[in-house]
């Protein structure tokens, strides 16, 4: 039988505050256990919640970014659940007034060199306190617990059960998280839980209006695990269908080791949380001012940058996709583009040469050496015949070491200004000619792919200065 896929994600979102939502002991990730703690985490008898004020910006701010109806009068409820990591006995989320409600999140998916439009759709944006952590590996037969991380804000992200591959959620997911680095409010991070996903897929009948039974895979936290364990488990769910068999509605977790879910318990289809209005906070109330001002602080968005990059600078789609992967590489492109209109010899240095730099070096653009001007002034020399591109490649290398100087002095004390010296290029020729006299011969007899070979040894003798155009002429010249 054919079967439609249907998968939704609730994704939750570490922000990246100073201190945690209602208390002011540090959000700082690390740290020995039980060190960022006090007593409103540690839910001592008498203390009350104070809410941050900045994790509701961020939320306002990523609720703009997804184009939600931002809630202006919203409040926290207590969700009433007993785990050991929660010290409270319950837990301060949103559940009947979210701050952010409905919304898209647009984004590209790349197949081959082909990049087509998608959209996933948002139900809401709530925002939530984090629990601690269980550790079950330190003692034997005891689970230790480190409450650093409870209380941390969080953003829960919950789309509508709206999208039909594994590589759609995948490519969803690492589109928020670009989003979340673009807008300064989370840095992302999945190894260090700073972004994880519950996952929800099922199958039903294809064209069927009624959707099939849900399986959740808990706490994601790779956008490649949550790529595969969707694939697993549409394929793990056919084959029961197919079998005639039923699907349990269950909580599973994913082995990447084995590549395959495995059932942790059977889910009830209802939680009784017995949720309630928080009576120790007040209402939210966000003013007309305040989302006006938010509005108009809102970058540009990756892909919003896309299609700058593509459409209006005439950029590669493939090098506008790369360029809007890190808000640093591509705030590095718009700004070398302020100084000179060569944007695709610009995009090519960045994507070409920087980048590789930067990977060897295991450093963030931010810490690169030659900024944004002076990579603009390097690429207007190679635009006004003053450099050569092999020349250019050289002076960088110096640039690196001495960000400061001035180009065309570097060029000139190193000999590297192109010469259109026919001269000079001549006697350049006729050594490399006379040193690769078989060469030639296999040249002249009909090997013409050997020119590459003659222009690049000509190159070397004249450090690069040589111009391409008047030496390719004179090469041909000698060889015909």
């Amino acid at each position: 039988m054919e079967y439609d896929i249907v998968i939704g994600l609730e994704v939750h979102c570490q922000l990246d505050t100073e201190s945690k939502i209602f208390a002011s002991d540090s959000n700082k990730f690390g740290g020995e256990p039980n060190t960022h703690i006090g007593v409103i985490t540690l839910a001592h008898p008498g203390v009350l919640p104070k809410l941050n004020e900045k994790a509701v910006e961020f939320a306002i701010k990523l609720g703009l970014a997804f184009n939600c109806e931002i809630n202006q009068f919203n409040f926290f409820d207590r969700k009433n659940y007993f785990y050991p990591d929660l010290p409270k006995g319950y837990q301060i989320s949103q559940d009947k007034s979210p701050i952010c409600l409905g919304g898209e999140v647009k984004f590209k998916i790349k197949k081959g060199k082909e990049f087509s439009d998608h959209s996933v759709k948002i139900h809401h944006i709530h925002m939530e306190e984090d629990a601690g952590k269980s550790i079950h590996d330190i003692e034997p037969n005891n689970t230790c617990l480190d409450y650093n991380r409870a209380g941390t804000p969080l953003l829960e992200i919950v789309s509508e059960p709206c999208m039909t591959s594994p590589l759609e959620a995948a490519t969803y997911l690492s589109e928020i998280r670009k989003i979340v680095r673009f807008l300064g409010i989370s840095d992302g991070n999945m190894e260090e839980g700073s972004l994880r996903a519950d996952l929800n897929v099922s199958l039903k009948p294809k064209g069927s209006p009624t959707l099939g039974t849900k399986v959740e895979i808990k706490n994601m936290n790779s956008i490649r695990f949550l790529q595969k364990a969707a694939e697993y488990e549409i394929e793990r769910q056919a084959a029961i269908l197919d079998a005639n068999g039923t699907i349990i509605q269950e909580t599973r977790s994913f082995d990447p080791e084995q590549g395959k879910t495995f059932g942790m318990r059977v889910k009830e289809t209802m939680n009784d949380y017995r949720y309630f209005p928080e009576p120790d906070l007040g209402p939210i109330i966000i003013s007309d001012q305040e989302l006006s001002e938010a509005k108009s602080k809102m970058p540009k968005l990756p892909f919003e940058l896309f299609e700058t990059f593509s459409k209006e600078m005439g950029i590669l789609e493939e090098h506008a996709y790369l360029l809007t992967e890190e808000k640093s590489i591509s705030d590095y492109f718009t700004e070398t583009c302020e100084h000179t209109k060569n944007f695709k010899s610009v995009s090519n240095w960045i994507l070409s040469n920087i980048k590789g730099y930067l990977n060897e070096n295991g450093i963030d653009i931010d810490q690169f050496a030659v900024k944004p001007k002076k990579l603009a002034e390097l690429i207007k020399n190679i635009d006004q015949g003053n450099l050569s591109n092999s020349a250019a490649q050289v002076l960088m290398n110096m640039l690196i070491d001495q960000p400061e100087s001035d180009i065309l002095e570097l060029a000139k004390s190193n000999d590297l200004i192109q010469s259109q010296d026919s001269d000079s290029m001549n006697m350049w020729i006729e050594e490399v000619l006379s040193q690769n006299m078989a060469k030639v011969d296999e040249y002249k007899k009909g090997k013409k792919g050997l020119m590459g070979f003659f222009v690049g040894e000509v190159m070397k003798k004249s450090k690069g200065s040589a111009d391409p155009k008047i030496l390719n002429s004179l090469l041909l010249k000698k060889l015909n």
